[in-house]
This record gives C-alpha cells, sequence and structure tokens, in this order.
C-alpha cells in the first residue's frame, strides 16, 4: 500500500513538472521553419563591411537606420538593375515594413544613379573584397510577438590558396581551415569559439518577420 502510495506522488510529480515545462516551453519552442524563415531574412539584411562600413548596423528603429546600409540592402534584394522610384520604395516597404518611412532621395544617391534620359534609376556595381561577412544563429527565443535572435559575427577569408582564415570583425585571425571545409563545419568551429567573437540581438517582428532594432551584446 505505501509503495503504491509512493508511486501515486511520483507520478503526480512527473505529472506537473510536465506541466509547468510545457506551459513556460511552448510558446517559445520554434519549429524548423521558423529558424529557416529567421535566417533567410537576416541573409537579405546582412551585407558587406567593405560597402556598408558594418554588415549589420545598430540601431533602436529601423528609421533611424544608417542611410548607406538601408539602400544598400534594398539594392542587393533588388531584382532588376534598373527601377522606378515607386519600385524603390515599394521594395524598401517589403524589407523593413510598413512603419519604413524614410523616402529615397529623389536625386538618387551614390547605391541608384538617377538617369534623367530613362527617368530610372540604375544600380551601381558593387566591388566586394575576398572576406565575406557572415553569421551564424546562436539564440534564438520567442516573446511578445517578437523572435530575439542572437547572431554571431564572423568573416571568412578566402586570400589563401590552401586555407579559409577565419576572423572576426576585428580582424583578428582566430583559426584557419581546410578550404574542403563545409559551411556547417566552420559554423561548428565558430560556435566552439563564441568568446573570440562579436554578437549582436536582432528584434524581429514575427507576423512580418521584418527587423526592429539591432543592439549590440
Amino acid at each position: 500500500m505505501k509503495r503504491l502510495f509512493v508511486i501515486i506522488v511520483i507520478l503526480i510529480v512527473i505529472f506537473l513538472g510536465m506541466l509547468i515545462f510545457k506551459n513556460t516551453t511552448s510558446n517559445k519552442s520554434l519549429t524548423v521553419e521558423e529558424i529557416d524563415k529567421i535566417e533567410e531574412y537576416i541573409s537579405k539584411i546582412y551585407m558587406w563591411k567593405e560597402i556598408t562600413n558594418t554588415a549589420l548596423p545598430t540601431f533602436d528603429n529601423i528609421n533611424n537606420a544608417d542611410d548607406l546600409w538601408l539602400w544598400e540592402v534594398v539594392k542587393k534584394n533588388s531584382e532588376e538593375y534598373e527601377m522606378s522610384y515607386e519600385q524603390i520604395e515599394e521594395k524598401a516597404k517589403s524589407l523593413f515594413g510598413q512603419n519604413f518611412n524614410k523616402r529615397f532621395p529623389r536625386e538618387g544617391t551614390a547605391e541608384f544613379v538617377f538617369d534623367e534620359e530613362s527617368n530610372m534609376y540604375i544600380a551601381t556595381e558593387v566591388n566586394l573584397d575576398l572576406e565575406e561577412d557572415t553569421f551564424l544563429l546562436n539564440h534564438i527565443e520567442k516573446k511578445n510577438n517578437q523572435y530575439l535572435v542572437e547572431v554571431v559575427e564572423y568573416l571568412e577569408d578566402y586570400s589563401s590558396e590552401e586555407n579559409i582564415i577565419i576572423k572576426n570583425t576585428d580582424e583578428e585571425e582566430i583559426t584557419r581551415v581546410s578550404s574542403e571545409k563545409s559551411e556547417a563545419e566552420i559554423k561548428d568551429i565558430v560556435k566552439n569559439n563564441l568568446d573570440k567573437f562579436k554578437k549582436k540581438k536582432v528584434y524581429l517582428k514575427e507576423k512580418d518577420m521584418i527587423v526592429e532594432k539591432v543592439e549590440n551584446i
């Protein structure tokens, strides 16, 4: 009888534990599809530091983000080489959301040069170096209709024919890996050296998958 009582108590404790766990984690769990969408979106807005000075700037509101970065993101994600003013505005809204209220300059920018003859904006050429600015998703939390995404930033330097040089964003060499290493293997190496890389937290709107804020960690 005593043994049965003990078993019942244990089962109750297990049940309560599972219930508490479910209530505290169910709205934070992520599907593979969600993670893929998050990575895909951040890839769209993750730039090149040789063009925009930093691959992903920090800002407290998308409308306060660096202008150079904003319009380079639009250019990077544009399918057309020539675009009308309305097309540029529409692309910006699709990337940054309906609350994005910066207007593209009518006279054009260094990223989109205005051509008077065609009344179109022509995307300028991008010249990249041998360092690839990239990131990995280190931690994702879903909270208050937002995804709080911790990204680790690093550089893949392809200036060597034999190796890929892994650097942090301060240009400090962390390690070298074989050029035959896959991207997944490189990410594992970065994960094993997290203390040597800089991190940022990206706030994404859950419903529209739009960046709202980026801060240093």
